[in-house]
């Protein structure tokens, strides 16, 4: 995602990485009105409670909650957590149906991004992890960070 220079991300989503183990990670479009967009560029959304579902051969985007367009008259008002189509190829909507209902991962946001113009969505195949496993990485990344303290002390 961080390769092209015309991305601007709009959320990413920590608590995914903190809950989950991400196992592997995906490039998607999304399907939007037009008041969802207009809400998404000034960052009026919540994606804390947001995964995605396989569901009549497609992949739909859930609990994802964008705000109404205050300027926007009723007639072009969108659901706020309505289920949103995900722009996957077939063999990748394949894959991730076959993951999450055989192996029991989770399909998760991992962030929002403008790419080149268009909305796109990071998805993780996440699998849970348990407390031992979230103090762990905690204990890693602490440990990480004293090295690197040190590494620019010493130079």
């Amino acid at each position: 995602m961080n390769d092209d220079k015309h991305i601007k991300l709009v959320m990413r989503n920590k608590r995914a990485y903190h809950e989950y183990e991400i196992v592997e990670k995906f490039e998607a479009g999304i399907s939007l009105q037009g008041t969802e967009v207009k809400s998404i560029r000034t960052g009026k959304l919540n994606m804390g409670d947001s995964y995605a579902r396989p569901r009549n051969g497609s992949i739909y985007l859930l609990n994802l909650h964008i705000s109404p367009w205050e300027t926007a008259n009723d007639y072009d008002q969108h659901d706020p957590t309505r289920p949103r189509l995900l722009l996957l190829h077939k063999k990748e909507i394949r894959k991730l149906s076959h993951e999450i209902e055989a192996k029991g991962y989770t399909l998760l946001p991992l962030s929002l991004y403008f790419k080149a113009g268009k909305l796109k969505v990071e998805l993780g195949l996440a699998k849970g992890k348990n407390i031992r496993d979230k103090r762990q990485t905690s204990l890693k990344r602490d440990a990480d960070r004293e090295m690197e303290r040190a590494r620019k002390l010493s130079h």
